[in-house]
């Protein structure tokens, strides 16, 4: 089956529909024209290793959560050299991701065979999104984040649309409780809860407060977003500091379901925008090149 095939049927099992791949109109049908058509870049910026170089340079490496070992081969001796709590992830994909709160209640034989299963698969298979192909598989492990209360912070997921006339379109979801029971809001830029809910967590029944020192957090996510087009950029905010998590350039694979369907096609337009917007820009610097395509 092609790439093309499998997203298609893909999209109509998770949708309800069929895409239309050539002229997209929707959020999700954008995103499956870039797992099909991806930027070069996208690899090296998808890379949760790599990437950190770019986000130390973009808003500086207190933004970056501390790593403990990026070993070449995970062994024992790797695993009593590290903290008794810690996070155990992949660089090539998403959902690679072990937590250890309490290295008494694991062991070195259980974390790696999970680490094996994570590093021989093929993550471009799972949805087909291309720019994860080549992306060398890397196992590393990185500090644990909690709260003063003792909480894991939950994910602030920031969907990156540019700017209008008012500032930055941005739709922010936050899942809490990701590793218990997960629930997800999405807000504006104001934070202003809208009813939409993406995939397959239910709304929490009272909508979560604004993360501390929003402003900074939408400032952040903006200049890490600067010139990559649409994006997701997923950050922490434990106590009000702020980490980079990732960036995610397909989030979804494109087959995620929007409830109610018609934020699909409000996103879609937002998309559509922004590569008209983009274009324009373009045009702008280079005159006379957009006029001999005329």
């Amino acid at each position: 089956m092609t790439d093309e095939q499998f997203l298609k049927l893909s999209h109509r099992r998770h949708v309800g529909r069929f895409p239309n791949l050539s002229a997209p109109t929707t959020f999700n049908e954008y995103i499956l024209h870039r797992c099909l058509h991806p930027e070069p870049h996208w690899s090296e910026l998808a890379d949760k290793l790599a990437v950190r170089e770019f986000v130390k340079q973009r808003i500086g490496e207190e933004h970056l959560i501390p790593l403990l070992a990026v070993p070449d081969v995970f062994t024992e001796d790797v695993f009593d050299s590290l903290p008794n709590a810690f996070v155990m992830k992949t660089n090539h994909g998403c959902a690679f991701v072990e937590i250890v709160e309490d290295k008494r209640r694991t062991s070195f034989e259980h974390l790696n065979r999970l680490a094996q299963k994570w590093l021989a698969k093929d993550y471009y298979h799972a949805g087909r999104e291309k720019h994860y192909r080549p992306i060398k598989p890397r196992l590393y492990f990185e500090q644990l984040l909690k709260d003063e209360s003792g909480h894991i912070p939950p994910d602030l997921k920031m969907n990156m649309f540019g700017h209008d006339a008012t500032g930055p379109i941005i739709y922010a979801g936050i899942v809490s409780d990701r590793f218990g029971t997960p629930h997800g809001d999405i807000f504006d830029v104001n934070w202003n809860q809208i009813d939409l809910a993406v995939g397959h967590y239910p709304r929490s029944k009272t909508p979560p407060p604004p993360p501390p020192h929003w402003d900074e957090i939408v400032r952040l996510a903006t200049r890490l977003a600067d010139g990559l087009g649409y994006v997701r950029v997923d950050l922490y905010v434990p106590d009000g500091k702020v980490y980079f998590g990732e960036l995610t350039f397909t989030p979804g694979a494109g087959v995620f379901p929007f409830h109610p369907d018609r934020y699909d096609y409000e996103w879609g337009q937002l998309f559509k925008k922004m590569i008209e917007d983009d274009r324009r820009g373009k045009a702008a610097h280079h005159p006379f090149e957009q006029g001999s395509q005329v």
